[in-house]
């Protein structure tokens, strides 16, 4: 049976002037989970929940199968790695090696000779202060004492916030080697596609505070496509998953499908010609994916 490692149950925050939620969310066991979304769109309050930095208004949230109302206990807390999206200003003034010298005593499965390979991977400047370094620096110890507790389940808020394209790639390097050891479970909040297409396992696309679907990636690599076939525009309706429909020319018909495999088997039982297929982008499909929920939305709204 699959464990769910994280789970929230109809969790709101109101947040200024917008409300966050109600989320439902399950995030199993021994996956990579990506959360998906604009600036503003309530990715960075959904991790902070989890955290318990940000406390919810209303819903319930359980860590391993269980809920804890009076705070996170401190051994839960020991398999929870976390990489914020804002520095810890109560770093500024330490070393890398302070740093980790002080996360050490909350972890008891502190790893200091990965800790040691992390920072000689990242060339991190071990006896700089936090608050002198870069931020691409900084980033790179948050990163490394994260992975060094060694959690069950690794939180990050734009991970990659400030890396070069070098060390970029040794970290997508190291969260792989990370996701090895086949227990280990990431929640990770991005806008950069290639990030996601190199990690993610499921997406979860968040617009406007509300979670739109979570999806495993490949899934949606492989359904969302544009094809174009022999027909005409009122065989549409009879079509799976069709979101966009154009008569290029007569007796030409170009459609965008979120159910590719089950359209071409349909069209191939029923003997209709496929002239071609394109996969569409990453960023294209979380464009349209947004755009087929506004829709759905108005005609809602419109009582259609």
């Amino acid at each position: 049976m699959e464990q769910i490692v994280v789970q929230m149950v109809g969790v709101k925050k109101k947040r200024r002037n917008k409300m966050i939620g109600p989320l439902n969310l399950s995030i199993p066991q021994g996956y990579v989970v990506v959360i998906v979304g604009e600036n503003g769109s309530g990715k960075s309050t959904m991790i902070n929940m989890l955290m318990q930095t940000v406390i919810p208004d209303e819903g319930d949230i359980t860590w391993f199968g269980q809920s804890y109302p009076n705070g996170i206990p401190p051994e839960i807390k020991q398999q929870i790695g976390y990489v914020s999206e804002k520095s810890n200003i109560e770093e500024d003034l330490m070393t890398a090696e302070e740093v980790a010298k002080f996360r050490s005593y909350w972890y008891k499965d502190w790893d200091d000779m990965l800790l040691q390979k992390l920072f000689k991977t990242f060339n991190i400047p071990v006896n700089t202060r936090l608050n002198k370094m870069s931020k691409g620096e900084r980033r790179k110890v948050e990163i490394s004492v994260a992975l060094a507790s060694h959690p069950k389940l690794l939180l990050l808020d734009e991970p990659s916030s400030g890396l070069d394209p070098f060390a970029w790639k040794r970290m997508i390097n190291e969260l792989q080697e990370y996701m090895a050891q086949g227990e280990s479970t990431i929640l990770l909040s991005t806008h950069i596609v290639d990030e996601i297409r190199r990690l993610a396992d499921f997406i979860i696309l968040v617009h406007q505070g509300r979670i739109l679907g979570m999806v495993e990636k490949d899934s949606l690599l492989d359904n969302w496509k544009e094809v174009w076939m022999k027909g005409d525009i009122s065989m549409v309706e009879d079509l799976p998953g069709i979101i966009s429909a154009h008569q290029e020319s007569i007796g030409m018909l170009r459609l965008i499908t979120t159910e590719c495999k089950e359209l071409e088997n349909l069209l191939q039982q029923s003997g209709i010609q496929v002239m071609k297929t394109r996969g569409l982008e990453l960023d294209e499909i979380l464009s349209l994916w947004i755009q087929r929920d506004e829709a759905v939305i108005v005609q809602s709204e419109r009582g259609e």
